[in-house]
Parts: C-alpha cells; structure tokens; sequence
C-alpha cells in the first residue's frame, strides 16, 4: 500500500508554463481524499515553492532545497541542515574565482548580485527542462516568476557570509554551457564528506550539506509517521531526484527524466507536460484498490 507520495516540482509537477495542471491537481485531491499524504519534495526554497501549490489550492508539506528545510502541514520548520560558515565561504571563494554566476539561498531567504543574469539562467532552466518553450518565452516566464518570488540583491555576498544571523542552506551555481563547466568542481568534493553536488538541470548544480538529500529527508518523514519505505512513492526527472527515487519503495521517473533517473526508477510515468505525476498516482491508487 502507498501511504505517501513524493513528487519534484520543476519538470515533473510543474508544465511547461511552470504551472500544476487542472489534471496533476486533481489526481493529488483523490490521492488526499484516500488517504495518501502528498508531499513536495523539490530543490526551490519555501516561498519559491508554496505559492504555486496554493494558487492550486494544496497545501502540502515540503521537502525543500534539496533536504536541507523539510516543513510539516501546519508550516513549521522540523528539519534544518544548513552549511557549515566555513565550507560556504570556502566555495563562495571558489565560485567567484572560476567566474560562475551562483546565488545563496539562507534561511531569510534568496540572494543574488545580479537580477539579469537570474533571469537569464532561470530562462535558460526553462529551455532545458521544456524544449519546445523559446527563449523569448522563457524569458517572460522567468520575469514573472522574479514578481512573486522573494528575491533578494546584493552588490556582493560578503557581509551575507559574516552574518552569524543567516544560515547558507544551499548554494545554486548556473552556467549557460552545460555539465562539463561544472567537472572541475564536482572531481573536487566528490568524496568530500561535508557537502553533497547534486543537480536539477544540464546548466546548474546545487551544493548542500550532505546531511540535506531528498531521500534521507523523505525516509526521516515516513519514518516519523510509523511508514516504512515500500510504502513510500517518489516521483521526480534529474540528479538532485536520485536519492529519494532509490530511497523510496516505488521510484517514478518522469517522461521527460534523464537516462540515469529511468534506470533506477521502478517505472517511467508520462512527460511533465502530459500530467505524468497524475498518471503514477493513478497507478498507485489502483495498486491500493488491489491490495484491499
């Protein structure tokens, strides 16, 4: 029996227009209604994630920032991993040193020095995670989406990182020139046991502590609730998906997922933009109504 289901939101739950379909919607309101919990479990912060639920009237629990802030239904903060002051200011140093545009995102919030280039890397995400989406189009979307999203600019992140008041919970590097840009950095900490580099698109990778992954963050959630991992679903397409669709009981890879994804996932569901997390829930659901 499934008794929670985990879903990603950019390129799973979310469409093209970066919205939760009518479909997705309703297929996580009959999930609900047969008591099955639907947590978000993505890589975006709280205020970056929970608008777009709640203009489709959920209000679920998040996994966010990769694991790092996991909130409960009531909103309160019950897991908290940010990274060490030292490691942050430490690859802070690095970034800037082989010129990558990154941004911070702290427990006040997202900090950028620079909104261009946000918009810039948010509109080229766009393009990755939704081929058939222009440039042009993209970059309108990512406007919009600056609007409702608490962003904050800086002309540098330097009294950011002396602020003892402000935790670096992960840090988001983008390049516009793909996943060989990021080798360097990525042989570097690959066995470095304080931080873990995942990624949630070809031009990005995210940095956080390796205690913060998805997959620890949603067994630590079932397991508080008396659920066990065979009764745990994870639905999601990239490399910061990974551990929680191998953690969970049942792992679905989007349409639209990566190879790496779809070969450790139980099944492949549809595309983000054909309402495959309606499909693995309908899938689920008929599974419970076998197993009654």
């Amino acid at each position: 029996m499934i008794s929670i289901i985990a879903s990603d939101m950019d390129g799973t739950l979310l469409n093209d227009k970066m919205e939760i379909s009518p479909e997705n919607t309703a297929a996580i309101k009959k999930a609900q209604a047969a008591g099955i919990e639907f947590i978000v479990a993505t890589g975006r912060g709280l205020s970056e994630a929970q608008p777009l639920l709640n203009q489709a009237g959920l209000d679920p629990a998040y996994i966010t920032l990769n694991g790092a802030q996991v909130f409960d239904t009531a909103g309160q903060l019950v897991v908290n991993e940010p990274l060490t002051d030292s490691m942050a200011k430490q690859l802070a140093t690095e970034l800037r040193a082989q010129g990558f545009y990154f941004e911070l995102v702290t427990n006040r919030g997202v900090y950028s020095e620079s909104k261009v280039r946000r918009i810039q890397n948010v509109a080229d995400l766009l393009v990755n995670l939704n081929p058939d989406t222009t440039y042009k189009i993209a970059v309108a979307l990512a406007a919009a989406r600056l609007e409702i999203m608490n962003i904050n600019y800086v002309d540098n992140y330097d009294q950011l990182l002396d602020d003892r008041d402000f935790q670096i919970m992960k840090i988001l590097v983008f390049s516009s020139e793909g996943p060989d840009t990021f080798v360097p950095i990525r042989q570097k900490y690959i066995d470095d046991q304080e931080i873990v580099i995942t990624s949630s698109s070809p031009n990005n990778i995210e940095i956080n502590s390796i205690k913060a992954q998805k997959g620890l963050a949603l067994l630590d959630y079932a397991k508080q609730k008396n659920i066990s991992a065979d009764q745990v679903m994870a639905i999601g397409d990239n490399m910061n998906d990974y551990s929680m669709i191998t953690a969970a009981g049942v792992g679905v890879a989007m349409g639209n997922a990566i190879p790496v994804i779809k070969q450790v996932a139980t099944f492949t569901t549809a595309t983000n933009i054909k309402n495959g997390v309606a499909q693995a829930i309908d899938w689920a659901l008929m599974q419970n109504s076998m197993q009654k």
